[in-house]
């Protein structure tokens, strides 16, 4: 569900670039933003921060293309999204002293701190690198071309990236729970013996055989 709540605004602006043009691709993007901000709120979810950063980037620069007339803000929208990734997560790491990946992640896989930061470093790079990338798309080619990019080129070419940094990291990658894992995760309270059930086994224990 979450999958297909995250790629419907691609769909959706594709789809519509392609009946009617730019222009109603950008309010209808406008509007997808702005209807997943609601729909999550309505299910009693909590909005993520880059959530209300992406719906007020698309408001603001898509708004600017509304206006104007001109597509070049809403293309520039995806370079701010990839740098303002790549900032938090340098800026986590290196000002405040934590690593947000491994907050997001930690208790699904278990690595040493030196992967830990070098998987935000890659990150960084690789969005700081896709921001780029889009910016020479938009500016060198046509606006058919962007489009087709934005859809299809920048999603697979950032899943292939982020599976090779995955790789190249696997060697010291532990997944929780796993066969033969040691990084397990904590027995739920539930499961655990009562401290007056576990105090009645070892008297049982230590008392002698009754003949």
């Amino acid at each position: 569900m979450k999958f297909f709540f995250d790629v419907l605004p691609f769909v959706l602006f594709y789809v519509s670039y392609v009946k009617w043009g730019i222009y109603v691709a950008t309010a209808v993007a406008i509007g997808v933003s702005a209807l997943q901000i609601v729909l999550t709120l309505l299910s009693g979810r909590k909005v993520e921060p880059m959530q209300w950063v992406g719906m007020g980037l698309i408001g603001v620069f898509g708004g600017m293309t509304l206006m104007l007339q001109n597509p070049i803000f809403v293309m520039w929208r995806s370079s701010i999204v990839n740098w303002l990734l790549a900032a938090v997560l340098l800026v986590s790491l290196h000002v405040l002293g934590r690593n947000p990946l491994k907050l997001l992640l930690g208790s699904q896989m278990r690595m040493p701190e030196r992967a830990w930061r070098q998987l935000v470093w890659g990150l960084s790079g690789l969005f700081t690198t896709m921001g780029v990338v889009n910016i020479v798309v938009a500016k060198n080619f046509s606006e058919a071309a962007w489009v087709n990019y934005k859809t299809f080129g920048s999603p697979v070419i950032s899943f292939l990236a982020i599976a090779l940094l995955f790789m190249l990291l696997g060697r010291h990658i532990e997944i929780v729970g796993a066969p033969g894992s040691q990084a397990s995760p904590a027995m739920p309270p539930g499961d655990a013996p009562p401290p007056s059930a576990a105090a009645g086994d070892a008297a049982a224990v230590q008392r002698p055989e009754q003949r």
